[in-house]
């Protein structure tokens, strides 16, 4: 019996599965040995043949040909195949030994490991679908014979998204430093770089796209699959960004992506499109007068949203800068160049400028308003540093003398300016603040003309300053004293004029003073009565009373001249009368018959012929007196009856005309109006010898002892002109400040803080010294009375009221006579 021996063998395919394999390499024989008895006896022996083998197999591979994908990121270790092949042979010549073929590359043996028992094939490092996207692996196997087996096991490395896109940047406007420089004019589409993007990997994961942020001005312009234009994609402004950095990315499209991004930076370079401005586009400060020279008031500053050059500003004054101020180009730090002088200018206002160094150049301008600090620096200014008031003698106590005008450069309490009287003196009074003088006394010309004293001037600064000055008061004469006659001392007295007297011989002389001065105390000698037959004359200057004409028989007797005394006092004069008896004879015969004569004459009207032709026959004179005073009657009743028919026969029309231009007149009284009146009347003056009028003069001389206090009425015609006297007015001739004395009218409208005011009267007056006062615009004192009219020197036609002083008639008129004809004229 033989007996088949099997070994089993394990047998792995490339698949990896494993296959037992029963290998017939022994024969194992059983062998029997029987005898013929019975029951048959036998005994059996094993007998075990070894086949003893020869290397006649040559290796075979399962697979002569394996294709194996394998992705590049695979781990080191991770196997890529497992080769099989097998020997017919047995024991050592069925071992197989793996190998790599020469032509295998050595990146192949860097990258796999081959088993050489196993002839597993194995990742001996990273693979890099990039590098070698596949690999050529001829694997031999080999029994130790000759002729090993060959095999090919091609890897294909299978690609993974493991690279990053790479972005390329070409500059078409070539960078500084890595920096690219564009100007901030730069136009649209401005192309700046051409962008290229690339991917190593393969396929889907190899497609890249591109992009930048979206908040800068540039944009990416596609212009191939891979490949794009960076362009400006909007105006630049260096002011609002200088610099950009633009950052690109590109992303592929694998799972996950994979991005790679790059910075490119853009710097905008300044072109000089902005003007400085300044900080501050009105500049208001203050500083104190009396400054030093070169004091520093102010810095002034601008900004440039420019840079570099283009910022660099330079400080200038405007050219209407005053030469006062300085100000630094550079730093901008305006000073005062000179001493400031608030009284001079106390505010100044003028333009800086603000250039830039761009070319072309820009500039603005900015106000500068500089207020100038008072300080107490000067002392109150008298409009003079003498006044001269001129005031009437009848000015009342406590009225108004004149006006004091002070003032001081000083600002607020500085030019607040206090007055007061320096002498301890009481008889005047200033008002503190608007410097009007009054007087606590009243004023007597003839007893004191004038009057000094001073004035003191204090402002109200902390460190206060004064100053002085010299008033003086002169009180103007008022026609307030009547002539008064020295000779003849009285109405009784007598001069003998001798018939043979030569014509133009002086008889008399009357003399006559006024205690008054200037034209107040000037006379005039008229002989307004008596000298009925004309036979004297008298000098109305020297009062030399002389005889006109040769006397005749009829001269000879008692004539009695009423001669009136009267001052040229303005606005109305005062006068005086007085009896001046001239006997006409050869000699005194009877000096007590004369007396007699001259006490009857002045207690009877005057006659214009009383006359006696011889002392011895006083009958005859008593009969021509009686004469001569009925003819007189006689002769003023026809007068008085001619002119009440005129009067009556004047037109009523013309009577209310005449009398509303005199209402108006005194309503209103305009100085053009009295001048046109005046310029009528004297149009009106009848000739001295034709109208007439009786007035009447009352007289008392109280202080006469020959006249007892007898009261004397003396009957004579004055002529109509002597009722119509000019009146002068004040309102044409200043009455308070001399020529030579500046006026203070001028200086008090334009320097004087207190303004112009009116004084109305303070006191009621008696008619006496009735005056309307009021304080004038030239600063001077202007008065008047019933006596002494006046009005104030400026043209207000309503300051003054004229008021008419009515002249003293006589109370019984006397006759008019002829005087005869002389045979010898």
């Amino acid at each position: 019996m033989t007996l088949f021996m099997f070994r089993l063998d394990v047998i792995e395919t490339p698949e990896g599965d494993k296959t037992p394999q029963l290998i017939k390499d022994t024969y194992v024989m059983k062998v029997k040995v029987e005898d013929g008895g019975f029951p048959q006896r036998s005994s059996t022996a094993i007998l075990q043949i070894n086949v003893a083998d020869t290397n006649d197999n040559h290796p075979v591979f399962k697979e002569n040909e394996i294709e194996i994908s394998i992705p590049e990121n695979a781990p080191v270790g991770t196997s890529v195949t497992q080769l099989h092949a097998t020997d017919a042979d047995i024991g050592e010549n069925a071992k197989i030994h793996f190998y790599f073929s020469n032509l295998v590359s050595n990146i192949a043996k860097k990258l796999f490991h081959l088993n050489n028992i196993t002839g597993l094939i194995t990742i001996k490092e990273p693979l890099d679908r990039e590098e070698s996207p596949n690999h050529k692996l001829q694997v031999l196997a080999s029994d130790g014979g000759l002729m090993p087996a060959r095999a090919m096991v091609l890897v294909n490395v299978t690609d993974i998204n493991d690279n990053v896109p790479s972005i390329d940047i070409r500059y078409i406007i070539n960078p500084i430093n890595g920096t690219v420089i564009l100007s901030e004019n730069a136009p649209l589409n401005t192309k700046i770089a051409l962008i290229t993007v690339t991917d190593k990997d393969a396929d889907h994961n190899g497609r890249v796209t591109c992009f930048t942020d979206h908040e800068v001005p540039f944009r990416l312009r596609p212009v191939f699959s891979n490949q794009f234009l960076l362009e400006t994609a909007a105006y630049l402004d260096y002011e609002s960004t200088r610099e950009y950095a633009i950052k690109l990315l590109a992303v592929d499209a694998g799972k996950p992506p994979l991005n790679q991004s790059s910075m490119l930076l853009v710097k905008v370079k300044d072109e000089n499109d902005n003007a400085p401005v300044f900080i501050q586009p009105f500049i208001s400060l203050s500083v104190a007068e009396n400054n030093s020279p070169g004091t520093k008031l102010t810095k002034i500053s601008a900004v440039d949203a420019d840079s570099g050059h283009n910022a660099e500003i330079n400080y200038l004054l405007g050219v209407d800068a005053p030469s006062e101020f300085n100000l630094d180009h550079r730093t901008g730090i305006l000073t005062a160049g000179k001493k400031l002088d608030r009284e001079k200018q106390e505010k100044y206002s003028f333009t800086v400028l603000a250039k830039d160094n761009g070319i072309p150049s820009f500039m603005t301008n900015a106000t500068v308003l500089v207020t100038i600090l008072d300080q107490n620096d000067n002392s109150p200014i008298f409009t003079h540093n003498e006044y001269n008031f001129y005031v009437p003698e009848n000015l009342p106590r406590h009225g108004t003398v004149g006006l004091i005008t002070v003032t001081d450069p000083d600002y607020g309490e500085n030019s607040a300016v206090t007055l007061s009287i320096l002498d301890v003196n009481d008889d005047f009074t200033i008002d503190p603040q608007t410097g009007v003088i009054r007087p606590n006394i009243s004023f007597d010309r003839e007893k004191q003309e004038s009057y000094t004293f001073y004035v003191k001037a204090e402002d109200g600064g902390k460190v206060s300053h004064s100053s002085t000055a010299k008033v003086t008061i002169n009180v103007i004469d008022v026609n307030d004293n009547k002539p008064v006659f020295v000779v003849p001392s009285s109405n009784n007295s007598y001069e003998l004029v001798l018939p043979s007297t030569n014509p133009g011989t002086v008889v008399f002389t009357v003399v006559a003073i006024d205690n008054d001065t200037g034209m107040n105390a000037e006379l005039h000698y008229n002989i307004v009565g008596g000298n009925t037959k004309g036979l004297f004359i008298i000098d109305q200057t020297t009062g030399n009373i002389t005889l006109k004409e040769k006397c005749v028989v009829t001269d000879l007797g008692l004539h009695r001249l009423v001669v009136k005394a009267k001052d040229l006092g303005q606005p109305d004069s005062l006068f005086n009368v007085v009896i001046v008896n001239l006997f006409v004879n050869e000699s005194v015969t009877n000096a007590t018959l004369i007396h007699e004569l001259v006490h009857k004459n002045i207690e009877t009207p005057v006659t214009p012929n009383t006359k006696t032709t011889d002392a011895s026959s006083p009958t005859s004179d008593y009969v021509k007196i009686t004469v001569a005073i009925i003819a007189g009657t006689i002769t003023v009743i026809i007068v008085i009856f001619i002119t009440a028919i005129v009067r009556c026969c004047q037109s009523p029309h013309l009577k209310t005309a005449q009398k509303n231009k005199q209402n108006s007149e005194w309503v209103t009284p305009n100085p053009e109006n009295k001048k046109k009146k005046k310029k009528k009347k004297k149009r009106k003056h009848a000739p001295n010898n034709l109208l007439l009028n009786f007035v009447t003069i009352e007289e008392t001389k109280a202080d006469d002892a020959e006249n007892d206090g007898n009261s004397a009425t003396l009957d004579v015609p004055i002529q109509l002109e002597e009722q119509t006297m000019g009146k002068y007015n004040w309102g044409t001739i200043p009455t308070t400040f001399k020529p030579d004395i500046p006026d203070l009218a001028w200086h008090y409208k334009s320097a004087s803080p207190q303004p112009a005011f009116q004084i109305q009267p303070e006191t009621p007056l008696n008619l006496k010294h009735h005056i309307i006062h009021e304080l004038p615009l030239d600063n001077t004192f202007v008065a008047c009375d019933s006596i002494s009219k006046c009005s104030s020197s400026s043209s207000d036609p309503y300051s003054v009221s004229e008021y008419s002083y009515s002249v003293t008639t006589f109370k019984t008129p006397a006759s008019i006579h002829t005087r005869p004809t002389d045979s010898r004229i």
